[in-house]
């Protein structure tokens, strides 16, 4: 990974950064599909659609910015039951439509994260704000996974004594403490917390426990 500063260059040059935004759609009745499907691409987005939530799942995950725009009533699945099994992939906000929804339905969709709750005859200007808005968030929570894996090459990085010097310091402690908790001389300590602060790029120790804490860390050394 190259140095922090030209991760902004990266992202600029990056798939990512560069690829059209995916807008997934599941839903079983055709029209609908097709319907939405003009609509994205008017919009410049990239359309993947699919009849069942058991198809979406069997394909890959995007790594560039995207959405769904998913049916509440399906075959099989259905889309309150998707949403569930997609809790962990925050990278992927959910639109809902259904032709019958109800109060409690809508409030338990957007209550687990879901952007909007349209019914069918959805407004297309009111779907392609709320996909817009989806997408952008898309964006947001993919460019801070990447920050997130950069940090996690860095500490992989360490040394397992640099590490265990990165613990100590984010407590607050001093070096002539750090050193007699790890029972090494206290230039001992100053050269590892030098070399450990330059691997991670950080340039402070309240910027240590930012990274610590973005790694989820705390309290293991």
């Amino acid at each position: 990974m190259s140095p922090a500063g030209t991760l902004d260059q990266k992202m600029g040059s990056s798939p990512m950064a560069t690829a059209k935004p995916i807008v997934f759609v599941v839903d079983d009745d055709e029209w609908v599909r097709e319907s939405l499907q003009t609509l994205i691409e008017e919009e410049g987005w990239q359309p993947e659609t699919f009849e069942s939530a058991q198809k979406f799942l069997d394909h890959p995950r995007a790594s560039i910015p995207n959405c769904l725009v998913l049916d509440v009533s399906l075959p099989g699945l259905n889309g309150l039951e998707l949403q569930k099994r997609m809790a962990e992939r925050t990278e992927m906000p959910i639109i809902f439509l259904t032709g019958h929804g109800d109060i409690p339905m809508s409030v338990g969709a957007m209550k687990a994260g879901a952007v909007e709750f349209l019914t069918k005859p959805f407004d297309p200007e009111a779907l392609s704000t709320a996909i817009r808005q989806a997408l952008e968030r898309s964006r947001l929570t993919l460019a801070q996974e990447v920050k997130v894996q950069e940090l996690r090459e860095r500490y992989a990085s360490l040394s397992r004594r640099e590490r265990n010097v990165m613990a100590l310091v984010v407590t607050g402690l001093l070096n002539k403490q750090i050193a007699g908790e790890l029972d090494i001389a206290e230039s001992t300590v100053k050269a590892h917390r030098g070399q450990m602060m330059q691997k991670m790029k950080a340039d402070s120790v309240a910027h240590l426990v930012k990274m610590v804490d973005k790694l989820g860390l705390k309290g293991s050394h």
